[in-house]
């Protein structure tokens, strides 16, 4: 069997086919009658006319009929091979949302079940209370996965939509391709990723990169493809001794070749900061044989041939990923001395591999309750992630914390350790100790004291590597440390290490609060714990906003309510204008004494709601410019700290000491930036970016350049900016640069 070269996935090339090649209804029912034993067609073609009569009239943005739109949603689930139901909700997704149709009436014409998916996916797009676009999407993936939690198909159903959307974002405006390519890529994909679904994770990836980096990806795909037609031959050769090795030893075997996909590649050349020419695994190949057996007897056969590559193989057959994904991966150099990737799985596991969740849909005879397919309870159990985050999302009230919190666990690698018992754990690359802990019970990563990894002890930042065993030493009397933050990588410790804090906090600004309350009433011959008797505390707490009195009175001790309102809330309007006898000189609340010290500086560039004249920071770590979406902190002893509302510090931060803010600019008013400029090191393209620079009207207060191996040149800027439109007008200005690879605000 000869080896295809593409860059594209094995059997994902037509799926690239876009646009231009039109789905029409008898496709769809062709595809579900291909893999469904007893399709309810009719209830497709159902669903097709009423979405034809609803969407009558719509056109899209690129001009086509808006019923296309669902046609290839539809499409894509039905080569999903999903149930009708959610064929039939992908040609209604956007019925409820963009039409006159009502829930009710889906529910009387398909049935409560595809109403509720309707419903769920229509749910996703509506917002609420979000004021900014970063708010916007934490809410939508919030959403997301309590949608995912009733039923997984609302999921399957949006990532299809979103698909299609991708294939189609040419017809929308640069800052809408750039804002939606970037919530697909660091979303979408990964959980398409997580679903096992490869080939529209590579897709989305793939489309992703074009609209964030045109520059790189035109250059890269160029390069990519010049190396696919000089590999050719050289794929071909690789693919045939292996396919008569394997022949030898009496195995049918299918054995193809590539070359991987242009964003992998991109991605590797930035992990490891090499260009395009020093990647020597750009080619892979793949086997897929019949049995578990043959799997490993393959391995066996290819590192006859070639020498295997030193810690370059993984056996993820013995250990399966989190999404279900198994196959053996080894790196051998093959014919000319060139590496080699080598992946060796069974003709299920390659199933798996691409259609993931969808794989394990199986379909039955239907019941009283008319459904038909489901997923098995078993296969949905192994998705232990998607429990994870439905606990995470009850536990942590602010939509953008959840959001950041769990990219860490959904969207990076693995690393595999195990138990003092032997049984395996999969945690995030970067993972230490403490994540360890806290994935096998929270009270153990709350009283953790130390660590050992193979029978020695490590400290508690150590980064655990495949294969590590650990064994956890705890104290009742310890407790989790602020300082943890800086370098847990879960979400689950994450969350509860910020858990812990803010209750400590909290306690802390309750006793704070408590005595200013205290003191200011007794000047008034009232005390605190008459007025909780009576219930007084706890109405004012509902009438300032609070749930209930500690609320309230921790909200006195950060600062965030004034001894004053609370006054006015807990007594009459006679007794408090009564002139009260001098209060008791005792030490004020840090908090209030700072913004009366600071009541003659105005606030610079921002505006608070509820405090006025508060002296105002900027965050050096994210240094926010006007137009970033911003938050506020009191700060103790220092006024109200402005960060950026994607600032790693953000999530460390006791949300009781947020306070509301919002760009109020006046005048000439900048902001300093870093920026990261990597280029070639060739000579003139500093000059070009100085001019750059100039030519956008920005300042540069500070350089630095330096030379790295591979003649690659990192130069370092501090420039002043007026606004993020200024920034990012520049960037782009920059990236077109030839021979700049990268442009980062730092």
């Amino acid at each position: 069997m000869m080896g295809r070269l593409t860059g594209l996935p094995h059997s994902d090339a037509t799926r690239y086919a876009g646009p231009s090649t039109l789905l029409r209804l008898n496709d769809i029912l062709d595809r579900v009658s291909g893999y469904h034993p007893d399709p309810d067609l009719d209830l497709i073609k159902k669903a097709y006319v009423y979405s034809a009569k609803v969407h009558q009239g719509q056109i899209r943005k690129s001009g086509e009929p808006y019923l296309v739109h669902p046609l290839e949603v539809a499409g894509i689930l039905a080569e999903l091979k999903l149930d009708e139901s959610s064929v039939v909700t992908g040609l209604l997704h956007d019925t409820i949302e963009d039409t006159l149709a009502t829930k009710k009436e889906i529910s009387e014409l398909f049935g409560p079940e595809i109403a509720d998916l309707v419903d769920g996916v229509t749910k996703l797009s509506q917002f609420t209370a979000a004021n900014t676009q970063e708010e916007k999407q934490a809410e939508n993936f919030r959403k997301m996965v309590v949608a995912m939690a009733k039923d997984i198909r609302v999921l399957l159903v949006k990532l299809a939509d979103r698909t299609h959307n991708m294939r189609t974002l040419d017809a929308m405006k640069p800052e809408s391709q750039e804002r939606i390519a970037r919530e697909t890529l660091d979303i979408y994909a990964p959980l398409a990723n997580r679903l096992g679904i490869q080939w529209i994770k590579t897709e989305l990836e793939e489309l992703s990169f074009k609209y964030l980096r045109p520059g790189d990806y035109s250059e890269l795909n160029e390069k990519v493809s010049v190396r696919a037609r000089e590999k050719e031959r050289f794929v071909a050769e690789v693919v045939e001794i292996i396919r008569r090795r394997l022949a030898e030893a009496g195995m049918q075997a299918d054995v193809s070749g590539r070359v991987k996909h242009v964003y992998s590649i991109y991605r590797k050349m930035r992990q490891l900061d090499v260009d395009f020419e020093q990647i020597q695994d750009v080619v892979g190949f793949r086997v897929i044989v019949d049995t578990v057996a043959e799997c490993y007897e393959s391995l066996g056969f290819v590192h006859s041939l070639w020498k295997p590559v030193p810690g370059r193989f993984k056996d993820y057959i013995a250990i399966p990923k989190p999404n279900l994904y198994q196959s053996l991966h080894t790196t051998v150099v093959g014919p000319a001395g060139e590496r080699i990737e080598v992946q060796i799985r069974t003709r299920e596991m390659h199933r798996i591999a691409e259609e993931g969740v969808a794989a394990h849909w199986a379909y039955k005879e239907k019941g009283r309750d008319g459904k038909g397919a489901e997923l098995s309870r078993k296969d949905a159990a192994s998705f232990g992630w998607l429990r994870q985050l439905v606990e995470f999302q009850r536990d942590l009230a602010d939509p953008r914390e959840f959001l950041e919190t769990v990219k860490v666990d959904l969207f990076s690698d693995e690393v595999f350790v195990f138990t003092p018992k032997g049984a395996v754990k999969s945690l995030p690359r970067g993972a230490t100790p403490v994540d360890f802990a806290y994935t096998i019970h929270s009270e153990i990563g709350e009283h953790t004291v130390g660590a050992k990894v193979n029978g020695k002890l490590v400290p508690l930042r150590y980064t655990l590597k495949n294969g590590d065993t650990i064994e956890i030493l705890t104290s009742p009397n310890a407790h989790p440390s602020k300082d943890w933050l800086t370098f847990v990588k879960t979400s689950r410790a994450q969350a509860r290490i910020r858990q812990f804090i803010r209750q400590a906090e909290h306690r802390r600004s309750v006793e704070i609060g408590r005595d200013i309350a205290e003191r200011e009433l007794r000047r008034f011959g009232v005390t605190l714990n008459k007025l909780q008797k009576g219930g007084e505390l706890e109405k004012a707490a509902q009438a300032l906003g609070y749930r209930v009195a500690d609320d309230v009175l921790a909200a006195v001790g950060y600062g965030k309510v004034s001894p004053g309102q609370l006054l006015q809330q807990v007594l009459p309007p006679d007794r408090l204008a009564e002139p009260p006898p001098p209060a008791e000189a005792a030490p004020t609340s840090r908090i209030t004494e700072l913004f009366r010290k600071m009541a003659r500086r105005p606030t610079e560039g921002v505006r608070i709601n509820g405090i006025d004249d508060v002296l105002v920071r900027y965050g050096k770590c994210c240094n926010p410019v006007p137009g970033d979406a911003i938050v506020g902190f009191i700060t103790r002893g220092r006024g109200v700290t402005v960060h950026t509302a994607s600032c790693d510090k953000v999530l460390g931060i006791d949300p009781e000491r947020r306070v509301d803010v919002a760009w109020d600019v006046r005048g000439d008013f900048k902001r300093p930036v870093s920026l990261r400029v990597i280029t070639t090191d060739r000579p003139g393209i500093l000059a070009k970016i100085s001019q750059t620079f100039s030519e956008a009207g920005v300042n540069i207060s500070q350089a630095s350049c330096r030379t790295t191996p591979g003649e690659r040149a990192v130069n370092d800027f501090e420039v002043t900016i007026g606004d993020l439109k200024q920034l990012n007008s520049v960037i782009r200005s920059i990236e077109r640069i030839e021979g700049v690879q990268s442009v980062q605000r730092v």
